[in-house]
């Protein structure tokens, strides 16, 4: 997914940047309003944090007129913390509001939140979605997410996750899952789990070396931690 982030201080951007970039995000920036408004047109970004005071144009004006072409998430970024500045963002458009100095971890947070509530409905809704964490599948249409980004699975590995997700929590050995998801396809090689537990974990782990959620219970099998 696109975030665009504009603030006049380029040692914050690069900062914030750096870290989302980390956690997988497309990132572009810019350092004015009139940045703001030029990127946002020109490259639909799924989510824009955006610093209040900026030259050239302020990210209040900022936010307004991107609100004339786009419903896109904007959060914004301010050195004021009274109710009124909060009111006055809101009522220019913005979805969120940030004071600072700000701990990098809330921001992730925010945003994820934001992307939660604002993508996934748009394109999955009525339809059967199933949630843990940061992975999330659509049963209907078969799509994978992490963190909101589609993710691309070979039928069979949509098959294991589908599965383990249904039952979290539950360990699995490798021959129950061979009967369960293969049946007799693949019934003479047991090491074909393994090979599709590491590609799930390469695809959907943020770290597969030390997986949050696709783990192995030693000497039994395997599960999704809920």
């Amino acid at each position: 997914m696109k975030i665009l982030v504009v603030d006049d201080e380029e040692l914050l951007v690069k900062g914030i940047r750096f870290n989302l970039q980390n956690e997988g995000y497309e990132v572009l920036t810019g350092f004015s309003g009139m940045d703001a408004l030029q990127l946002a047109r020109a490259e639909n970004p799924d989510l824009i944090v955006l610093d209040v005071m900026m030259p050239e144009m302020d990210g209040l004006t900022a936010c307004s007129k991107i609100r004339e072409f786009s419903d896109v998430p904007i959060i914004l970024l301010t050195a004021k913390a009274e109710d009124m500045d909060k009111l006055m963002g809101f009522e220019h458009g913005a979805d969120d509001y940030l004071t600072k100095p700000f701990n990098i971890l809330e921001l992730k947070a925010r945003i994820r939140a934001l992307l939660r509530r604002t993508r996934a409905p748009r394109e999955q809704q009525g339809e059967n979605v199933l949630t843990i964490g940061t992975i999330s599948l659509n049963l209907d249409s078969r799509n994978t997410y992490r963190s909101g980004e589609l993710v691309d699975l070979t039928a069979k590995e949509f098959d294991v996750i589908e599965f383990l997700m249904k039952n979290p929590n539950r360990v699995y050995s490798r021959e129950v899952l061979l009967d369960t998801i293969w049946a007799y396809e693949y019934h003479s090689d047991i090491r074909t789990v393994d090979v599709y537990i590491r590609r799930l974990r390469e695809k959907l782990e943020e770290n597969p070396a030390e997986p949050a959620y696709i783990l192995t219970k030693w000497g039994v099998g395997y599960y999704f931690r809920k």
